[in-house]
């Protein structure tokens, strides 16, 4: 995706939780992410969408937290 479209992308699942790939109009879906910073002063929540039909994805920070 050209950064346009991943920012498109981005701003539609975080205000709706749901997001079209530009490119061929299906809606996309979430893919898991695993794994952690162990140790780290800071948490990522990381969302990664696949669309199922032209396998494009996207991987943005959804948002940041701080441990205390």
């Amino acid at each position: 995706y050209t950064a346009d479209e991943e920012r498109t992308i981005k701003a539609a699942w975080l205000s709706t939780n749901k997001a079209t790939c530009p490119r061929c109009d299906h809606t996309m879906r979430e893919r898991p992410i695993t794994g952690g910073s162990f140790g780290l002063g800071y948490q990522r929540r990381r969302e990664w969408l696949m669309c199922p039909s032209c396998k494009r994805s996207v991987l943005f920070d959804a948002q940041r937290g701080t441990r205390t």
